[in-house]
């Protein structure tokens, strides 16, 4: 082993290059020579072994108990050889004898040096471990170093990452040497070290690049809502300001789009749409189903979520977009179920529907004019029509005392009253 003082300058070396403490190591050396020597005499032996903090000298004996009469030589010692130590000879005491170290010293080094190289190799994974998991949710720099089934192997420098299948977008391809930028998703401990899982199809990606390209995210004065992606084909992220003077939206953008390009280049042409957040919500659903335009958002029900939104003819395919998905991306973004119509499915719904109500008035004895009035007017519920007095009626335009009295009578005859 090294001399004294070398080796505790070794171990205080170690301990600020790898940021192991002295002590741990030390400890695994006195347990190193306790292998050693019971490899050199036997198992069946008590060793205890210290090595000076102050020296690095190592120091072993072996412990036996005294025994009046000695069965198991390796830890029974006799009366009077304890004696002959110079120890307590009562019986049951303890008795310590010094060991010469040089006798199994290569050994002991030669297994403190295993276990010290594994000792720094654990550290250094640990340490690694702690890095990267700070690290989950940031973006990440790394070369691919190969193509394992449909997984990609990164060599992000002092270790690797993984980029499963199931976290990359469909329409990129990346070859082995070619450089690429993930965000890091998950971090686990395995025999390896640390296993480090890659995602390019994630939100986080998206808000990460946002947060580089605009400094007015970066610095809290234009906050992140919501971010919905469909990998590939569209994202749709909704932005707020905490500063009245400063468009969230515009700085998003930046002047003739010098923000927002670098973040499609990045995402390989993914569309994105921005959109103003709103706590109105027929205002924001109608921002969130750009690049389409409404004409009108008829929130249906607030407990239910359900808004119907009016697009012209030809906006509709925009607005649902391809297999629906910028009308789903849409309803993601704002949480609520939207239901896009075009003006004429709306006029031919509006027609049906008056058509059905003309076809139930149709079964009492009225003129085609007061039909036509009592469904421009909505009474077309013949029950309802039963309650109502003449006074209720008149007020229509059109609408006489003897044709109000008509209604209400041939409304009853209808349903045999």
């Amino acid at each position: 082993m090294a001399e004294k003082g070398e080796l505790l300058m070794a171990l205080e070396q170690i301990e600020k290059d790898k940021k192991i403490r002295k002590e741990d190591i030390l400890t695994v050396i006195e347990n190193a020579l306790v292998s050693a020597y019971k490899k050199h005499v036997g198992r069946n032996v008590d060793v205890e072994a210290k090595v000076d903090t102050e020296t690095g000298e190592m120091v072993a004996s072996v412990i036996k108990v005294v025994v009046k009469d000695v069965v198991n030589p390796p830890v029974e010692i006799s009366v009077q050889d304890a004696k002959k130590l110079g120890q307590s000879s009562e019986i049951g005491a303890e008795v310590k004898i010094y060991l010469d170290t040089q006798d199994f010293s290569r050994i002991a080094a030669q297994t403190a040096k295993q276990v010290i190289v594994q000792k720094i190799r654990e550290s250094e994974r640990d340490s690694l471990f702690e890095e990267m998991k700070e690290k989950v949710g940031q973006i990440t720099t790394g070369v691919v170093y190969r193509i394992a089934n449909r997984s990609l192997i990164v060599d992000l420098g002092k270790t690797e990452a993984i980029l499963p299948g199931n976290e990359q977008v469909f329409k990129e391809k990346f070859n082995v040497g070619q450089h690429i930028r993930a965000v890091i998703v998950k971090v686990e401990k395995n025999v390896k070290g640390s296993g480090i899982i890659l995602s390019r199809a994630s939100i986080e990606l998206v808000k990460r690049l946002f947060e580089l390209e605009v400094p007015e995210i970066y610095e809290k004065v234009v906050e992140i809502v919501n971010v919905v992606r469909d990998a590939g084909m569209r994202t749709k992220i909704a932005v707020s300001s905490n500063n009245p003077k400063v468009d969230p939206v515009g700085a998003c953008v930046g002047v003739k789009g010098a923000r927002i390009k670098p973040i499609i280049d990045e995402l390989r042409g993914e569309r994105i749409d921005l959109v103003s957040y709103s706590s109105d919500p027929a205002k924001y659903i109608a921002g969130a189903l750009s690049p389409a335009k409404a004409i009108s958002v008829v929130i249906i029900s607030e407990d239910d979520k359900k808004a119907e939104v009016l697009v012209t003819d030809d906006m509709l395919s925009l607005a649902i977009g391809k297999n629906g998905h910028n009308v789903r991306l849409a309803a993601k973004l704002t949480g609520w179920h939207v239901d896009v119509k075009s003006e004429g499915q709306k006029k031919h719904e509006s027609e049906a529907k008056i058509e059905r109500q003309t076809e139930t008035l149709e079964k009492l004895d009225l003129s085609e004019k007061t039909i036509k009035i009592l469904v421009k007017a909505g009474f077309t519920d013949i029950e309802k029509l039963t309650l109502l007095a003449v006074e209720d009626i008149i007020t229509l335009p059109g609408i006489g005392p003897k044709t109000a009295e008509k209604i209400i009578e041939s409304a009853k005859k209808s349903l045999g009253r």
